[in-house]
């Protein structure tokens, strides 16, 4: 397991204080490149994800790590020591962007030439592992196998002129191969991952397979506790089957620094660690990094590089809990249909902090069910959060209507479920309840969904959590969201964004 890093730090846009280093609010450029550099030599991290998904990308950036950081490389060997990894856009449902697909992969081989005269090691893969968002079928990781290896590499055999090959040109191309890695983000993949990793395996015999389950968007899909279920569902199957094959399987989980997102924060490692055992590679993404003391933040990224993962994460009752997801995702996606209005219009407030490109229309796809349009993850737990509606809380009145049975396998389960409740909570505003309704022309929500969000504090308060202010800081915030939902119904926008921007940094996190 020595090759398999156990952290990966990431480029979400989740940062609420903008890092020294930046020379904007937007990270964006040679200030990822440095970024890159930071994650590994400050952090600590032995991974970082190079994400092609929805931004525009230095498809240079080995060349320029190298060549502007080289005492360091020297004796951190990329590709062996520590790795860069690329997120790829998926071409099936990122059709604006499909042609980035191609373009990402033939940065591997540049890396590969670029590392080889660096080290002068022929046998130094630079880049060599993908990742692949989104994956619902086993076909898709097969044919990003077979396009990297019959496409990007297997050009080189291609005779262009008589008796001259690509290669005789522009060199061999290697490495020959990649490691593929799914992406594992919607309900009905989850549950189906065994059918996904077996075709892929069928089709490839990888000599060991990564698997990366998502927490952002199923949570914001389904529900918090649905995520964090089907995320533990996924790396059940997932690792059971890994031994019926006699195949290595390393699970990386994509935990942000929100409950909702998977609460992964310096202060929080140990819970999370112990929420997901068996998982090996654990997202560091920017809040993590930026919103917190560095000191604190480089013990945490320490402690979990020197964990020794479990090798399994046992579940009971699937069918059990089955039936949680099921009524749970019903309920909380009732309540996010109703909100949604509210929901889009306070997300142009939220501070940008990564130069992302649009998500829907001609700029790529957008997030959302039951025909209704969402921003991404981070931005809609902004939104909520700015609101007094943490989302965590959403759909928690239907474990009033758990049976004993029930309950018992869905906190046996979800073991952390009360302390996640109660660090969200806190951010509950019963004013600006009242306030939505009150203005509900604005906002465009009924007063319908303002009682079933009534109904989930209620229920959360029979678990013994107050909803609402516990401390000064959450006091403040209560007051910002206040004043938000003011700036909004008098057309005070400059004001609306800078109140959005005080509430993220008291919550260490913009989403």
């Amino acid at each position: 397991m020595d090759h398999v890093p156990t952290t990966m730090c990431t480029q979400h846009p989740d940062n609420a204080r903008v890092p020294t280093w930046s020379r904007d609010e937007v990270i964006q450029g040679d200030d990822e490149v440095h970024e890159a550099y930071l994650a590994y030599s400050l952090y600590g991290c032995r991974e970082v994800m190079w994400d092609f998904e929805g931004k525009d990308v230095d498809i240079y950036v080995i060349r320029k790590l190298l060549t502007r950081y080289p005492e360091y490389f020297r004796d951190h060997v990329i590709g062996r020591d520590i790795y860069l990894t690329l997120r790829l856009p998926n071409p099936w449902a990122e059709t604006a962007e499909r042609k980035l697909f191609s373009q990402a992969l033939e940065l591997i081989p540049t890396a590969y030439d670029i590392a080889r005269e660096f080290y002068g090691d022929d046998n130094i893969n630079g880049v060599f592992q993908v990742i692949l968002p989104l994956t619902s079928r086993a076909e898709e990781l097969i044919f990003t196998y077979r396009y990297y290896e019959r496409v990007v590499a297997g050009k080189a055999f291609l005779e262009l002129l008589p008796g001259v090959r690509v290669m005789d040109v522009l060199g061999s191309v290697r490495p020959s191969t990649i490691d593929v890695i799914p992406l594992i983000e919607d309900l009905n993949s989850m549950l189906g991952i065994s059918r996904i990793i077996i075709g892929y395996w069928k089709a490839i015999r990888p000599k060991y397979l990564r698997v990366f389950i998502a927490r952002s968007d199923p949570a914001m899909n389904y529900g918090l506790i649905p995520a964090v279920l089907m995320a533990k569902i996924a790396l059940s199957k997932a690792l059971n089957l890994g031994r019926e094959l006699e195949l290595e399987v390393y699970p990386i989980i994509g935990v942000g620094p929100t409950p909702f997102r998977g609460h992964l924060t310096p202060y929080n490692v140990d819970n999370v660690v112990k929420e997901y055992p068996c998982v090996r590679t654990f997202t560091v993404q920017s809040a993590f990094r930026y919103d917190y003391p560095e000191n604190e933040v480089i013990n945490a990224v320490a402690r979990l590089n020197n964990r020794s993962p479990s090798t399994e994460c046992p579940i009971q009752d699937h069918e059990l809990l089955m039936g949680v997801i099921g009524r749970y995702v019903d309920h909380y996606q009732r309540e996010i249909e109703g909100l949604a209005n509210a929901i889009n219009l306070v997300s142009n407030y939220v501070p940008r902090r990564r130069a992302r490109k649009l998500h829907i229309g001609l700029f790529g796809y957008s997030r959302g069910f039951r025909g209704v349009v969402l921003p991404r993850a981070i931005t809609f737990v902004a939104t909520l959060y700015s609101l007094g509606i943490p989302p965590e809380i959403l759909g928690a009145s239907v474990i009033n209507e758990l049976s004993d049975r029930e309950y018992t396998a869905l906190s046996e389960t979800y073991i952390n479920m009360r302390h996640d409740l109660e660090a969200a909570a806190k951010y509950v505003c019963h004013e600006c309840l009242d306030m939505i309704t009150r203005f509900s022309k604005v906002f465009g929500v009924g007063g319908e969904v303002i009682d079933m969000v009534r109904r989930d504090v209620k229920a959360i308060e029979e678990l013994g959590i107050r909803a609402g202010p516990s401390d000064y800081e959450s006091r403040k915030h209560e007051l910002l969201a206040q004043l938000l939902i003011n700036s909004l119904v008098e057309g005070r926008k400059d004001d609306a964004a800078r109140y959005m921007t005080e509430m993220a940094i008291i919550r260490r996190s913009i989403g």
